[in-house]
């Protein structure tokens, strides 16, 4: 077995922490008991580009168990969790990930993840999606492949539109039960945790700047109000700011925000929405992160060629003093904050999102050879068997329809 990991001696801890996401994580644990019976994944081979963390070990765990084979790398420079990354090769499985890779690092990773010639991927981000793309490996033998996040669906739907898509590929950032807890309330809770753990600092009483309300957004401008921020919204959409609005937040261009803002928390997916103009008019002692997930959102070379002093003043915390002499915290390279500094989202959360990948992955192997090199839409009947089975985790009952209820539903000629 081939891998490329910081320390194998680090497995003991990595299983626990595995462990513990496992018991948080009842739909993945249950499907698994229901599809092993039929071990649909047996034989086929996959290839992985997520996050190495203990949620991402316990999806692992259930494709290995349903007859996966597999190789696996981490999505991101900074987000691996070493001693999980020595569990799961311990368990069997190829990793090929470290926290803090080069840039060249982290593609070879992705390139000797490949070699397994993979029937699925599962991605995150689209780097995997791409690299494949650009190999000049022959990809007959891919059925197709997910996608978890929304700024890698943006990458596949333009390679779509550009007919470069060669597979087809299930939007999983798509569905119900994935953006609407995952995005919302996993990065809602986890990208405040990773600032808190980076900082220390009060939430309550801070000007929190917000830019994007997209589900991302929403999650963390709700959580920083609930802590007691007074959160303003910066925004390229009008819908979405009135919508901000609406929902009782200031909202303002980001060259009005910078002169006011204690903290800033990038959502977009775009690249540089905080820039050189924008440093120039902040205050003394602000504080930079983002949650999108390229780390392009805030222009650390514009921060960097406007500092005449860069001081690291913790393991995530990066103090740039400027040349007027304000100084600006950058946390976490401005990578994704929620798993640079902490441990991405809770287990209870991510269980729906990775309950969706598993399903989506089968649903390829079953329809290999009949979709389009498209991008999909999850059906809302994948959706609505997850958030059944969560509810159930939960023991939690709803109504249901009665015949004359579906009667009505399904039909025309009542009217008033």
């Amino acid at each position: 077995m081939n891998y490329r990991i910081k320390d194998p001696n680090l497995a003991e801890e990595g299983k626990k922490k595995i462990d513990w996401a496992q018991v948080h994580m009842p739909v993945l644990f249950n499907l698994k008991k229901k599809l092993r019976v039929n071990s649909p994944l047996k034989g086929v081979k996959i290839a992985g580009c997520l996050h190495v963390t203990k949620e991402t070990g316990v999806l692992i765990r259930t494709l290995h168990d349903l007859g996966a084979d597999l190789s696996w790398c981490g999505c991101n420079p900074l987000s691996t969790q070493d001693d999980v990354a020595a569990a799961l090769v311990d368990e069997g499985t190829s990793i090929f990930a470290s926290r803090g890779v080069s840039n060249e690092q982290y593609y070879d990773d992705i390139r000797s993840t490949m070699r397994i010639k993979p029937n699925v991927t599962i991605d995150d981000g689209a780097d995997l999606t791409v690299e494949m793309h650009s190999s000049s490996g022959n990809l007959t033998e891919v059925y197709g492949g997910t996608e978890e996040t929304t700024t890698g669906v943006i990458r596949l739907r333009a390679m779509e539109k550009n007919g470069q898509l060669k597979y087809p590929i299930m939007a999983v950032n798509d569905a119900e039960t994935k953006h609407d807890f995952d995005n919302f309330y996993g990065t809602g809770q986890s990208a405040l945790d990773g600032i808190i753990r980076a900082t220390n600092i009060l939430i309550s009483g801070k000007n929190v700047v917000v830019s994007g309300y997209g589900h991302v957004g929403k999650g963390i401008a709700r959580r920083a109000a609930g802590l007691g921020a007074n959160v303003t919204i910066t925004e390229i959409d009008p819908i979405a700011a009135l919508k901000a609005k609406l929902d009782g937040f200031s909202v303002l261009p980001m060259s009005s925000a910078a002169m006011t803002g204690d903290l800033f928390i990038t959502t977009t997916g775009c690249k540089d929405v905080i820039r050189e103009e924008h440093f120039l008019q902040m205050k003394d002692g602000s504080i930079l992160a983002n949650a999108g997930h390229f780390n392009v959102e805030i222009s650390v070379d514009a921060l960097k060629s406007n500092s005449r002093l860069v001081k690291q003043i913790n393991e995530n915390t990066t103090e740039y003093e400027l040349k007027r002499g304000n100084k600006l915290y950058l946390i976490g390279e401005g990578r994704l904050v929620n798993l640079v500094a902490a441990e991405g989202h809770p287990s209870e959360v991510m269980d729906m999102s990775f309950a969706n990948q598993l399903l989506s992955s089968i649903k390829l192997i079953q329809s290999k050879g009949s979709l389009l090199p498209l991008v999909y839409e999850i059906e809302r009947s994948q959706d609505q068997e997850i958030a059944r089975a969560k509810l159930e985790s939960m023991d939690i009952n709803i109504d249901t329809l009665t015949e004359d209820q579906e009667t009505y539903l399904t039909g025309f000629s009542i009217g008033t």
